[in-house]
C-alpha cells in the first residue's frame, strides 16, 4: 500500500497539473488518482531518428511534448506528458519501433508479426515546471507476450478501428480481442500511463495522488499487480 501523509487531503497552495496528452486511456489513468488537472495538447513530430531505440525515442518524444507543452502561453504549473511504443525483436535480430499503425494495412501487420512472440512496450514520463524550467523523468517497461488469435479475430478487430490510435495496434484492456495471454510487469504502462512511476515523479513537485494508486489501478484493470511496491518504495 502506497503510505502518504497527504493520501486522503487536498494540498493547498500546490501548482496547477497539467496533462499533456490526446489520449483517452492517459486521462481515463490519471482520473484514477482523483488529481486535479488541465488539458493540454502539444504537437510533436512523432518520426523516429534514424538508429534510435525504443528507449531513446520515447524519452525524446516525452521530453519534446513536455517541452513544447510549457511554451504555450498561459501554462503555468506542473506539465505531465508520457510517450508509449512497442518495440519488437524480429527473428533476424532487427528491432522494430511500432507506433501508432498508419492505416489498417499495417495494423494488421502489427498484429500478425507480435502473435504469439513477447515484445516490449516502454513508456517514458516528462514532468516540468513551468515556473523554473525543472524537468524530471522515468521510465517503465514492461515484457508482454501475445495469445495465438488468429487471422479472423486480426480481421475482426482491425475493421472495429480500435487499434488505429494505439502502439502496436492493440489496446491491453479491449473485451472483445483480448490479444495478452501474459505480463511482466505494469499493465498501466501497456495502456500508456503508469500510475505508480507517475506518484513518484510528481512527488518531486509535492502533488500526490488523492487515492490509492495501487488499490484504484489494480480495481481498473482487474491486474493483480506484482510491482507496484517495489516502484514505490524504491528510492527514485
Amino acid at each position: 500500500m502506497l503510505e502518504s501523509p497527504n493520501m486522503n487531503r487536498r494540498l493547498r497552495n500546490t501548482p496547477q497539473l497539467f496533462l499533456a496528452s490526446n489520449s483517452p486511456r492517459r486521462r481515463e489513468l490519471l482520473a484514477l488518482g482523483n488529481w486535479d488537472y488541465g488539458i493540454l495538447s502539444p504537437q510533436v513530430d512523432e518520426t523516429p531518428l534514424p538508429h534510435e531505440d525504443g528507449v531513446d525515442y520515447v524519452k525524446r518524444l516525452a521530453k519534446s511534448k513536455v517541452d513544447k507543452a510549457a511554451s504555450q502561453a498561459g501554462v503555468d504549473g506542473v506539465i505531465i506528458s508520457a510517450d508509449t511504443s512497442v518495440i519488437f525483436t524480429q527473428r533476424n535480430g532487427n528491432t522494430r519501433i511500432l507506433g501508432k499503425p498508419s492505416g489498417y494495412d499495417e495494423a494488421a501487420e502489427m498484429l500478425h508479426d507480435l502473435c504469439g512472440n513477447t515484445h516490449q512496450v516502454h513508456t517514458a514520463i516528462a514532468i516540468i515546471n513551468s515556473q523554473d524550467g525543472t524537468i524530471w523523468s522515468d521510465l517503465c517497461t514492461t515484457n508482454v507476450t501475445m495469445r495465438n488469435y488468429s487471422d479472423e479475430e486480426i480481421e475482426d478487430y482491425v475493421a472495429s478501428g480500435d487499434p488505429m490510435d494505439k502502439a502496436g495496434a492493440y489496446a491491453i484492456q479491449h473485451a472483445g480481442f483480448h490479444p495478452v495471454e501474459q505480463l511482466d510487469g505494469c499493465f498501466a504502462n501497456v495502456m500508456g500511463l503508469p500510475l505508480c512511476h507517475l506518484t513518484r515523479c510528481l512527488a518531486h513537485t509535492d502533488i500526490t495522488p488523492q487515492a490509492n494508486i495501487p488499490q484504484s489501478c489494480q480495481a481498473a484493470t482487474g491486474y493483480n499487480c506484482p510491482v507496484y511496491h517495489q516502484i514505490l518504495i524504491e528510492s527514485f
